[in-house]
């Protein structure tokens, strides 16, 4: 697969079948994402890879305190888009839940597709990217640059993946529950797997706006 066909072809999948991925390919793709730009070259992504047993009981306590409504607090603002942004929000939601049926205003389909994503989309491996909590924004460029790295490798190999910010909604839940050491903080959860083309969530392929929308020539 070449450079620009992994780009544009990587999305988010959002439904797994349960086949893990070979143990050589996750360490390989892995070992790729450490070559990944980094400042100073610090390296400071911090990574826990989930599977099995351990797998399958953080997903569980993610689903049964979400419908509980008990999180925790996390450990950075969740962000709330405004403007153009909200839109593009607003835009990908009514694609996602378009394919998965789910009707604006019926609330139960709704907490269930949000519960999805503590079940992590039934995925059988997940990433928990973590960094030292003494970190600002700049380092966490770093962060994002080795997931984007992640990411592509995955897909250049036939394997999808789905990062989920959802999962920064329970950062003490995962760190009692993976070992992580208090001073590492949750950034987000990759879902990892091979992914099931039957899941309607699956059909979701949302484009991108025209380049001079983000791109400011002078």
């Amino acid at each position: 697969m070449s450079f620009e066909r992994a780009v544009r072809e990587r999305r988010s999948v959002r439904g797994f079948k349960p086949d893990p991925v070979p143990e050589a390919t996750l360490r390989h793709c892995l070992e790729l994402a450490q070559w990944a730009p980094s400042n100073c070259n610090v390296q400071p992504w911090r990574v826990y890879m989930v599977s099995g047993e351990a797998r399958d009981r953080i997903s569980k306590r993610m689903v049964e305190s979400f419908y509980a409504g008990e999180f925790d607090t996390p450990d950075h603002p969740v962000e709330v888009f405004h403007d153009e942004y909200r839109t593009l929000q607003i835009e990908c939601a009514v694609e996602l839940y378009g394919h998965m049926g789910v009707a604006r205003k019926d609330i139960a389909a709704r907490m269930a597709a949000t519960a999805r994503n503590y079940q992590l989309f039934d995925a059988p491996h997940v990433a928990i990217v973590c960094m030292d909590k003494k970190f600002g924004v700049g380092t966490a460029l770093t962060v994002g640059m080795w997931m984007q790295t992640l990411l592509l490798a995955f897909e250049e190999r036939g394997v999808q993946t789905c990062a989920m910010a959802a999962l920064r909604g329970f950062p003490d839940l995962l760190r009692s529950e993976l070992d992580i050491p208090d001073n590492h903080t949750v950034l987000c959860g990759i879902a990892i797997g091979f992914g099931d083309d039957s899941v309607p969530a699956n059909k979701t392929f949302v484009g991108r706006k025209p380049l001079d929308n983000n791109v400011f020539w002078r």
